[in-house]
């Protein structure tokens, strides 16, 4: 591994760690906001007034701009995966801060995840860094990703336009599609901007290309709309669950918008792309351990509710009556 890619990738791994926490951070946040106000799964905007939730967005920041550079000096391939880190992270604190318990089968889901990203960081390719913010606008403006940029827009508004107000409240998936789609537009836009400001302090000014604005305010746009519906994602949806779909979604997003742009796989021979698909594989592998474990939780939890009928209460009652227990067995009263 190169000196830029080692730069790249304990970036990523700090990066990782912040925003894994800042998940957790912003979900207690989100709750005591809900507890005076109206909740952000619904519109509501109190969470603004909550300390907590701004600590969390802080702590995101730092985690995001981490990931930033990280981006500047590795080629996405390498730094998107390494976001399953923040997968662990976030399942741990919501272990101890939000009482969603880490089942066995979840600390298998962690390690998968590591064991993937160790192969995706051995086989990770070097990373082709343009010379200019011409040579970047080049990339970005091939008839392939601009179907591909095309396509992502016209899927965001019919997520927000037709699918958020029917389904947003009971499937989190078109809360994340949003999230995900918008975010591999912000990827590209970040390491074309990153590239840019590395270029102008070696000297080689990029400011005055209009280019680079433009990714700058489509890249501002971008996170301004994920920020909103990851908000109202983790406020209706358990946040064990929300982070690793939503990693699965982002990442599998960015290494296409990646691969496209950016040609991150050209000139590696076919043994190392196969190991890198491999190693994107079992993190993937990680993330659905890790939510299939929180969904039959939630299952579990359901079958075992219980109703009680206090002595108080029964008094009076007539003749004989059934108190049902977990689902199917009963005593009779």
């Amino acid at each position: 591994m190169g000196s830029e890619n080692r730069k790249g990738l304990v970036l990523a791994i700090v990066s990782s760690a912040f925003i894994g926490a800042s998940f957790i951070l912003k979900k207690k946040g989100l709750k005591r906001a809900a507890s005076h106000g109206t909740r952000a799964g619904v519109g509501g905007y109190t969470y603004l007034f909550e300390p907590l939730w701004w600590v969390g967005l802080v702590t995101m920041i730092v985690g995001e701009i981490a990931n930033f550079v990280a981006y500047i000096y590795a080629p996405a391939v390498l730094v998107t995966p390494l976001g399953a880190l923040s997968i662990i992270v976030s399942a741990v604190l919501a272990h101890f801060l939000l009482s969603e318990r880490l089942q066995k089968m979840a600390i298998l889901g962690c390690v998968s995840c590591i064991v993937g990203s160790i192969v995706i960081v051995i086989h990770a390719p070097q990373d082709h860094t343009p010379n200019s913010m011409e040579e970047i606008w080049d990339l970005a403006t091939q008839p392939v990703f601009l179907a591909y940029a095309a396509a992502t827009v016209s899927a965001v508004l019919a997520l927000i336009l037709h699918f958020e107000p029917r389904y947003g409240q009971t499937n989190m998936l078109v809360y994340l599609g949003i999230c995900s789609l918008m975010g591999s537009l912000t990827v590209m836009s970040i390491k074309a901007i990153g590239i840019a400001i590395k270029l102008t302090l070696e000297g080689i000014s990029q400011i005055a290309y209009p280019q680079t604005w433009f990714f700058v305010t489509v890249a501002a746009i971008c996170v301004i709309t994920q920020l909103n519906y990851l908000n109202k994602a983790l406020d209706t949806f358990n946040a064990a669950i929300v982070s690793p779909v939503y990693y699965v979604m982002f990442t599998t997003l960015t290494l296409v918008a990646s691969i496209i742009m950016f040609k991150d796989w050209y000139g590696q021979d076919a043994s190392s792309i196969v190991s890198e698909i491999c190693g994107f594989i079992i993190v993937l592998s990680g993330t659905i351990i890790l939510h299939a474990t929180r969904e039959q939780e939630q299952s579990n939890m359901q079958g075992s509710l219980k109703w009680f009928m206090s002595e108080d209460s029964m008094k009076g009652l007539e003749d004989e009556h059934l108190i049902l227990i977990n689902g199917s067995d009963y005593v009779e009263h």
